[in-house]
């Protein structure tokens, strides 16, 4: 996984779709499936890694724009 697109993908895979109109918001929903995912042996370890630094990355550079 390289991107926020390819997060959304994999969490497609299993049915779930989130838009709130609430950037962070859906990253803590994200963050959250893929963390439920990863506990129930549905994603391996690296899936779960990629997966979280990804959607901290994007959080990180959500939070630096806001403040610029």
């Amino acid at each position: 996984m390289k991107e926020l697109y390819d997060v959304m993908q994999l969490l497609k895979r299993y049915g779930t779709i989130i838009y709130t109109a609430d950037f962070i918001s859906d990253l803590d929903l994200m963050e959250s499936d893929i963390r439920d995912l990863y506990d129930h042996d549905f994603i391996t370890p690296r899936e779960y890694a990629s997966a979280l630094m990804i959607l901290r990355q994007k959080r990180t550079e959500y939070e630096k724009k806001g403040k610029s």
